[in-house]
């Protein structure tokens, strides 16, 4: 009979003694805290929600593996760092993920996870988006009196011959330009789009979507659209204003409005040949392009450095002085393309590698769900820690990339951390937040 071995890999030797290493160590797991992301998801009830939504077209005697658990494995996996269907291929039969998962037996192998991504539809977009939506209402132990809704585009370069990829001069690159909302850190829609379109395409239709479910769930909330000067667009500002939802949104520089600032940065430049240093001020102006139907409110900065001038406007219904909206409203949306930046980086919604369309929605869906478990573990568990405006990439790799031994017997699974874990408390206290109902 053949004895099987595992190789063992050799190390430098320390202080006379052989260091060698082998994957024969039996039920160990480098995803630790993947009970963590588990925890999170029985909080917010996500997967069990998306589980109910979508509908599952497999024959029910012939399915091994529930449109649950399939869902599960493949969101656990992103939050983990597993982006790739291929790392399921071993991940599988890992005992903690399967745990996570709530299964006793292997999960789904690679080509299974596949299939279910590839029959993605229209409908599937629809109704996971309603899922995010949903779950973001009932976050709010409260009614909130006022949500600003941040809009931005990115771009999402494509791997290959995809449906719908172009070339975006901007960008320089073949890619999507998926369009994200976010409210606060909370995301609520990430809608894949082709490249060869405008910026705003299809943010009104978000907006007015948004806007009605958000007003059924909170009938006294004040709404505010925030986005950069892609979603200037006039007829959409118009609805905005019929319908009692502000905004703040940049305005793209031209030569009427470089000329109504113009007197204001020349004063800036001499105040900067004066005193040496940055110098900004803040103008109110009324504006209305040709095509516009009146004149709105532009609170224009005129900014000297000693890189010269730095003029930019802003556009807003919001009352309030010009220097205060600008800085403290409307620049705090940088705050969104850091969280855009988690998603795309740290949640791989990059990973649009399908051939055809909706299974990459679905791919940047599932990446959102991700994202909604790490936010929730960071709002929920991680508040009034050292960790609590960590990265996603931080909290998984300070938190949930832990190794661990893995006891599972008839009566029960225990994960043995290390007794050296730095990060304990921490992880004790995101355990004790997200056990509390």
């Amino acid at each position: 009979m053949t004895d099987c071995y595992q190789e063992e890999l050799a190390f430098p030797m320390v202080k006379h003694r052989k260091v060698r290493g082998c994957f024969g160590g039996g039920e160990i797991t480098s995803d630790g805290g993947v009970l963590l992301t588990a925890l999170a998801d029985r909080r917010l009830g996500l997967t069990e929600a998306l589980a109910r939504a979508l509908p599952d077209a497999r024959d029910p005697g012939r399915v091994t593996h529930s449109l649950r658990s399939l869902l599960r494995q493949r969101i656990y996996g992103l939050v983990q760092g597993w982006e790739d269907l291929n790392d399921h291929q071993r991940l599988r039969t890992d005992t903690a993920m399967q745990t996570a998962v709530g299964c006793e037996e292997e999960l789904a192998s690679a080509a299974t996870l596949c299939r279910m991504e590839n029959t993605a539809a229209r409908h599937t977009a629809r109704l996971m988006h309603r899922v995010l939506i949903e779950t973001f209402i009932k976050s709010f132990k409260s009614p909130p009196q006022e949500l600003i809704l941040d809009f931005d585009a990115t771009d999402d370069p494509v791997h290959g011959s995809q449906e719908g990829r172009f070339f975006h001069g901007y960008y320089q690159g073949w890619c999507f330009l998926p369009l994200y909302v976010f409210c606060g850190q909370q995301l609520l829609v990430s809608l894949l789009r082709p490249a060869n379109t405008d910026a705003a395409r299809g943010a009104w239709c978000v907006l007015r979507l948004l806007a009605k479910r958000l007003r059924e769930a909170f009938p006294q909330v004040r709404l505010i659209m925030r986005a950069d000067s892609g979603f200037c667009r006039w007829r959409m500002l118009r609805w905005c204003e019929k319908h009692q939802i502000d905004y703040i949104v940049g305005l793209a520089r031209n030569t009427r409005l470089e000329t109504l600032l113009k007197p204001h940065l020349e004063q800036a430049a001499k105040d900067y040949a004066a005193k040496g240093c940055k110098q900004r001020r803040f103008v109110e102006l009324s504006y209305a392009a040709r095509s516009w139907d009146k004149p709105r409110r532009v609170i224009g900065k005129a900014e000297y450095t000693d890189k010269g001038g730095n003029p930019r406007f802003i556009l807003t219904s919001l009352t309030g002085e010009g220097q205060q909206l600008y800085e403290e409203v409307y620049c705090a949306r940088g705050e969104m393309e850091n969280r855009i930046k988690e998603q795309q980086q740290d949640l791989f919604a990059g990973r649009t590698s399908c051939h055809h369309w909706w299974p990459n929605q679905l791919r940047l869906l599932l990446s959102s769900c991700a994202y909604t478990l790490l936010e929730a573990i960071r709002r929920l568990g991680l508040q009034g820690t050292s960790m609590a405006k960590a990265q996603a990439g931080t909290i998984r790799l300070k938190l949930l990339k832990i190794g661990a031994v893995v006891l599972r017997n008839t009566r029960r699974v225990q994960l043995l951390w290390s007794s050296s874990f730095p990060n304990q408390d921490i992880f004790t206290q995101a355990w004790k937040s997200l056990s509390s109902a």
